[in-house]
């Protein structure tokens, strides 16, 4: 911890310096707030380097469980983000490595009312990694909800509309990880599920998930038989099925597993995972040959890689997108993507570079691009809220009270409304459970709607603002900044039952700070970050800025990594309203152009 405390002070001056411009107070209107916007992408310590390289993460937030499909020279991604709505986010790229949000696949929630906004208690559950596939036409996205089970969802557009989920297998039979395969040759469709222990039987002695193809309608929504088991394996999960030159190929991620001392989701360096490959030159059902193929390395400090999926260039070559796993030390941003060129060897794939000559690849840190010629790009950022709808980098905590947040209300302002948080009480707020590990977890937060946020970027520094109209709060109601993942760090006014407002902090066992006195209409909140270390500053004036409250640890959690974004509610009545004009944040890494 020495480094963060002799080189925080030194780098926050800096930070500070370069987002200045957008706290101006003589840059009062919309164009000139957003005049740190960079005009044109710029590079950072990782992404597109802009000479023809790239530096893992390409895309360094948490975007979990990716899966990618090839529709001409686009390539589309999915990733998982659990109980966040709208669900399931689409990005695109030209050339595998710079990515942008074009849309998600589920607008809210639907398929049950823990996603609710009057109940909030679906966390860490929802949407997790999914399999998008495109065929004769359609897009199609499964995922498995641990709670509801296997669903599909179609649409003409990737973009949307599409359609509401269908359930095609209960969760008492499957447990994650869907990946499906059109077989032409034989007009035959299949997925593979995760089925893990749920259908396993006393003749198999193997320890760990077993992992069953089952064959599907030719229309991709409907399962036409009972499943063949073909591999189980310690924590097998995520496959994906190719079928290249007449071979059958079933990548698969797998825990090894060191110490059970600790649940799913909490970190532990003991345990590691790796990418396996199964291949079988007879069927799709095999008999399968088994070969690891990346496994931990010396680019990500000993973190795990795997699970992703398979792509090819124009050029031929294969590479494979991954994501780094969350057992390191502080692996704040969540899930990040990395990409890695594939080399084959002996009708093996070797994933990354084989730095120690094992026959068995590692992820690579620097590598050269696979297509050229296309610009830095990255998922959008900061917001004016001009537009009809929100940007696609913004997600809800559960599925919003729609009657109570606008942009039209007050045009070119984010207006959050708020409501009265939800009660104590069983059935309202998170469950502590093995995917929810977190003892403030009976906190208001966790219990008040409409709580709105975007992935931060990369683990080295960042800055975020954001401008308030606080005129419109009433008693009891508390709102502002809110930095969260498995913990939270609110930075925000609240006003007492005689109309008071002052500005308050609140850590994540809810202990409130009380600040100063507020009497004007503006507020501006900062926030910055060295590493996971990180504070919240405020202004009057949007000139000069005064810190409050601790510094403060960023963390993993719940699944999710640290976001930012805002808060509103209310502890006694649905009353109340917050206005957000604009937000920015720079940050060290590739960032989206102005629009």
């Amino acid at each position: 911890m020495k480094i963060y405390n002799s080189t925080f002070s030194k780098l926050f001056g800096y930070l500070l310096v370069i987002t200045f411009f957008a706290c101006n107070s003589k840059s009062e209107k919309k164009g000139s707030t957003q005049a740190n916007v960079l005009a044109k992408s710029t590079t950072g310590s990782w992404g597109d380097q802009g000479d023809g390289t790239y530096v893992n993460p390409i895309l360094n937030a948490d975007y979990p469980d990716s899966d990618i499909e090839q529709v001409g020279d686009t390539y589309y991604m999915i990733t998982s983000k659990q109980h966040m709505s709208p669900g399931m986010p689409i990005l695109e790229s030209k050339d595998m490595v710079n990515w942008t949000n074009v849309g998600h696949v589920f607008n809210d929630l639907s398929w049950g009312p823990e996603y609710n906004w009057d109940r909030m208690n679906g966390y860490s559950f929802g949407v997790w990694a999914g399999d998008l596939a495109y065929h004769e036409g359609t897009w199609f996205c499964y995922q498995i909800d641990y709670q509801h089970g296997l669903m599909v969802t179609t649409a003409k557009d990737i973009k949307g509309p599409w359609s509401k989920p269908k359930m095609m297998l209960p969760k008492s039979e499957v447990l994650d990880d869907p990946g499906v395969f059109w077989d032409e040759e034989a007009h035959k469709a299949y997925i593979i599920i995760n089925t893990a222990g749920k259908q396993k039987s006393s003749t198999n002695k193997i320890e760990g998930n077993e992992n069953r193809i089952y064959e599907m309608s030719w229309d991709g929504t409907k399962i036409l038989d009972e499943g063949k088991l073909v591999y189980t394996g310690m924590g097998a999960e995520a496959a994906k099925i190719y079928k290249i030159e007449g071979t059958w190929y079933i990548f698969l991620a797998q825990w090894t597993i060191g110490d059970n001392s600790t649940k799913p989701g909490v970190k532990n360096p003991k345990n590691d995972r790796k990418q396996i490959v199964l291949r079988s030159k007879e069927s799709i059902y095999g008999p399968y040959e088994v070969k690891t193929v990346m496994e931990k390395g010396t680019a990500f400090n000993d973190r795990s890689c795997s699970q992703g999926g398979l792509m090819q260039a124009p050029d031929k070559s294969w590479w494979y997108m991954h994501q780094l796993i969350q057992n390191d030390d502080i692996p704040f941003q969540g899930r990040p993507q990395c990409l890695a060129p594939v080399t084959w060897v002996g009708g093996w794939p070797i994933i990354g570079v084989d730095e120690d000559n094992d026959g068995i690849g590692e992820p690579v840190k620097k590598y050269k691009k696979p297509i050229m010629g296309y610009p830095i790009a990255a998922p959008s950022s900061d917001d004016d809220f001009s537009k009809e709808k929100l940007g696609f980098q913004w997600e809800w905590n559960h599925n919003p009270r729609n009657t109570h947040w606008s942009l039209t209300e007050k045009p070119g302002w984010l207006r959050l409304k708020a409501s009265k948080v939800l009660p104590h009480k069983k059935g309202f707020g998170p469950n502590i459970n093995q995917w929810t590990n977190n003892d403030g977890s009976d906190s208001d937060f966790w219990r008040a709607c409409n709580t709105l946020s975007q992935r931060i970027m990369g683990i080295t520094t960042g800055t975020a603002v954001a401008k308030f109209d606080i005129s419109g709060m009433k008693p009891h109601q508390l709102a502002g900044f809110v930095r969260y993942g498995g913990v939270y760090n609110l930075l925000g006014v609240e006003v007492d039952e005689n109309g008071k407002k002052n500005l308050f902090y609140m850590n994540p066992m809810s202990e409130k700070t009380k600040g100063p006195k507020i009497t004007g209409n503006e507020l501006y909140i900062r926030t910055s970050n060295i590493v996971n270390q990180a504070i919240y500053e405020y202004s009057l004036n949007g000139a000069e800025f005064k810190p409050f409250g601790p510094k403060f640890t960023i963390a993993f959690g719940k699944w999710t990594g640290d976001r930012l974004g805002f808060f509103s509610w209310n502890e006694k009545e649905d009353a109340g309203h917050i206005d957000v004009d604009w937000f920015r944040y720079d940050y060290d890494g590739p960032k989206a152009k102005k629009e």
